[in-house]
């Protein structure tokens, strides 16, 4: 259905931090891959939406839920994509890119939610590098569109996303809680 579309690990130094005196501070080499989550993933995933959660107003960590929509997600490819950026074999990052059908395109699109990086690893562009992953995965693929949503009070997730070329949209995102049936 959808084209495979890896990237190719790669060393990273990131930026090379200088001491104020001019002498270059040591920077720890990591690999870094980006790819399609697994089974194995899930519980780390769980412990990044916490963390991301922890930073967003709208919702609260809840771990039963968050695996259980990331089984969903997983099992069933044609829902969208997990994708986990891993440094040094260990998974430190992960965005969610859900399909849905846009009657404005005519076709597939993209809404990604979900993008974080651990809080040890942030400030190295490895948000940008996940980022731009999932949006080669969607060239890739012929989806014509993304649209990502962040919290309106997270001012440097906003910042970010603009850096990345995301533009505000006119439309507003509106919600409405369905209780379960008893």
């Amino acid at each position: 259905m959808f084209r495979q579309f890896r990237q190719i690990s790669q060393r990273d130094r990131g930026a090379q931090p200088v001491f104020s005196w001019g002498i270059p501070a040591l920077v720890e080499e990591m690999e870094t891959r980006i790819d399609f989550a697994t089974a194995d993933d899930l519980e780390t995933m769980a412990d990044l939406l916490a963390e991301l959660f922890t930073l967003e107003s709208d919702f609260q960590p809840q771990r039963e839920r968050q695996l259980a929509g990331l089984r969903l997600i997983l099992d069933d490819p044609g829902i969208g994509r997990l994708f986990v950026l891993r440094v040094d074999g260990r998974a430190a990052g992960m965005a969610n890119a859900l399909l849905t059908v846009s009657t404005a395109e005519g076709r597939r699109v993209v809404l990604l939610e979900d993008v974080i990086v651990a809080a040890k690893h942030r400030g190295r562009g490895l948000g940008q590098r996940l980022v731009r992953h999932v949006v080669a995965w969607a060239t890739a693929n012929g989806l014509p569109r993304i649209t990502v949503l962040a919290d309106k009070d997270n001012a440097p997730a906003l910042a970010f996303y603009e850096r990345m070329g995301f533009t505000h949209s006119a439309m507003r995102t509106l919600r409405k809680s369905i209780p379960p049936n008893t």
